[in-house]
């Protein structure tokens, strides 16, 4: 793998100075509309603009000193991105919220006001795509979804902005995503996909990933729930076999689960030894101070952040240590400015 000078700039933006990525996540736009407005108990549609600005700032202001970068969304998160801490760089989400739920195979699409140059224009670092993707899905959609990366991966060679690519899983059956059978067949999933967009064509340069397993079904596991999907020698063989099919870095995502979580497949990921480049942590981090900010406003959910907030982000960051370096699995040098 190569990478160009202008995107060697600004993957040493958004890692620290070990070359791992330790980035904060706020890009939730439909989500964070839900939760605040459940908080508040109104409808989803009171839940104003300004609302989820405020949220977004208050998040990027106390959480970016403890982070290596952030990821916002154009929508509601551009004045974030100018209240984040000086040290953190900035990725910036392309797709629209959710997917088209119209037809089958969760199709994603673009921000009709957003493009690449755009995305660099308003001081980006990275294009953040997320997709929803199973390789047990229908190939004529998978076909669709594989295109759709070809042109974005494209579009952010030409303006030398790096690509990350998110995938999220889902079962094409309608099945419970967060169930015992899901968990049995989320190793395959994360490693296929994961082998699927390393390929060139995609220009990819970092992977955002789904652990391969679900910790609350690894037996011993400190969140175990009682059902068993997989040993935990078995759980870190998902970890190793899934690191070694990925030909570009990858960063894990926190998928929405609590910390305890999170912060314990984390534990796995470095018991496992794998090589991935760090986290893009979101929820995982502050989804607590959404019910707080809904019921107390934003001092309460500031003085929650500057405690709790912290103490969460720190815990991740403590769990990455064994992270290694983004360059090592580009083939690239060590750039001169890590």
């Amino acid at each position: 793998m190569s990478i160009s000078e202008g995107k060697l700039r600004h993957m040493t933006a958004l890692s620290n100075k070990n070359g791992v990525i330790a980035a904060a996540a706020m890009d939730q736009r439909g989500s964070l509309q839900k939760a605040i407005a459940a908080g508040k108990g109104i409808p989803t549609g009171q839940v104003t603009p300004e609302m989820m600005t405020e949220f977004k700032v208050a998040v990027s202001k106390i959480l970016t000193p403890h982070a290596s970068a952030i990821l916002l969304d154009p929508e509601f998160g551009l004045p974030a991105a100018k209240a984040r801490s000086k040290n953190a760089g900035l990725l910036l989400a392309y797709e629209e919220t959710g997917y088209d739920n119209t037809q089958p195979g969760r199709l994603p699409d673009l921000l009709p006001h957003v493009s690449a140059k755009r995305i660099v224009d308003w001081g980006a670092d990275a294009v953040k795509i997320l997709i929803y993707y199973s390789p047990f899905e229908e190939a004529p959609l998978n076909d669709i979804k594989h295109a759709f990366i070809e042109r974005v991966g494209a579009e952010c060679e030409t303006h030398q902005i790096p690509f990350f690519l998110e995938f999220v899983g889902y079962d094409p059956k309608g099945g419970d995503e967060k169930g015992l059978e899901f968990a049995k067949q989320k190793p395959v999933s994360v490693t296929k996909s994961m082998e699927e967009f390393s390929k060139p064509q995609y220009r990819v340069d970092v992977l955002k990933v789904e652990v391969p397993i679900n910790a609350n079904f690894v037996e011993g596991s400190s969140v175990y729930k009682g059902q068993k999907a997989y040993t935990r020698k078995e759980a870190l063989d998902h970890f190793r076999r899934a690191a070694d099919t990925a030909k570009k870095p990858f960063i894990y995502l926190s998928a929405g689960v609590g910390n305890a979580q999170f912060v314990e497949e984390l534990t796995m990921a470095a018991e496992a030894g794998t090589d991935y480049s760090g986290v893009l942590c979101g929820r995982a981090t502050w989804k607590d101070g959404m019910p707080i900010y809904a019921k107390q406003g934003v001092k309460a959910l500031e003085d929650w952040l500057s405690t709790e907030g912290v103490k969460n982000i720190e815990a991740v960051n403590a769990a990455t240590k064994t992270a290694k370096p983004w360059y090592l699995k580009a083939g690239v040098p060590q750039p001169a400015l890590v």
